[in-house]
């Protein structure tokens, strides 16, 4: 009897595009690697008086974003670090929500 429950243990792996249960777990996908939108657009000019661009950036705390969250490269997290930092200082973007 314990022969067959142990024989069903191991007949129980599935297997998922070559791979078995144990490599695969769905719950737990390699998340894909974010590309900073700024150097993949060339184009795409960071502008500190526009609000629209800037809101993008900031929580509706009004904090600014984490590179984790925004997915921008370190040089252009810098980058709107300061444009954010601008814009709050000429008033266009808020310095906290309340």
């Amino acid at each position: 009897m314990s022969d067959r429950k142990s024989n069903n243990k191991n007949n129980k792996k599935k297997r998922y595009n070559g791979k078995e249960d144990e490599e695969f777990n769905p719950k737990f996908r390699k998340p894909r690697k974010k590309v900073c939108t700024m150097c993949a657009n060339k184009e795409l000019v960071l502008d500190y008086k526009n609000y629209d661009q800037m809101k993008k950036f900031i929580n509706e705390k009004g904090k600014i974003l984490p590179r984790r969250a925004t997915g921008a490269c370190a040089k252009h997290q810098r980058e709107i670090t300061t444009a954010v930092k601008r814009a709050r200082h000429i008033a266009i973007l808020p310095y906290t929500q309340g």
